[in-house]
């Protein structure tokens, strides 16, 4: 699941990479690599948590 919009929304929201690894539980170096596309399909629960964090829907944030 490419994560199409993650740097854009997070960008829009004013966060870091940093940021976003603390609001989501996400490891900074696991943000790095998916926002490069080193991991161009991370877990469902991966993606939930972005959502969440960013509050906004899987939807969005995977570009449908």
């Amino acid at each position: 699941m490419y994560l199409k919009n993650l740097v854009k929304i997070r960008k829009q929201k004013g966060w870091s990479q940093e940021k976003l690894a603390v609001e989501s539980g996400i490891s900074y170096n696991t943000i790095i690599k998916i926002e490069r596309g080193g991991i161009e399909n991370p877990k469902i629960d991966t993606v939930i948590k972005f959502a969440d964090a960013l509050g906004v829907s899987i939807d969005k944030l995977v570009g449908r």
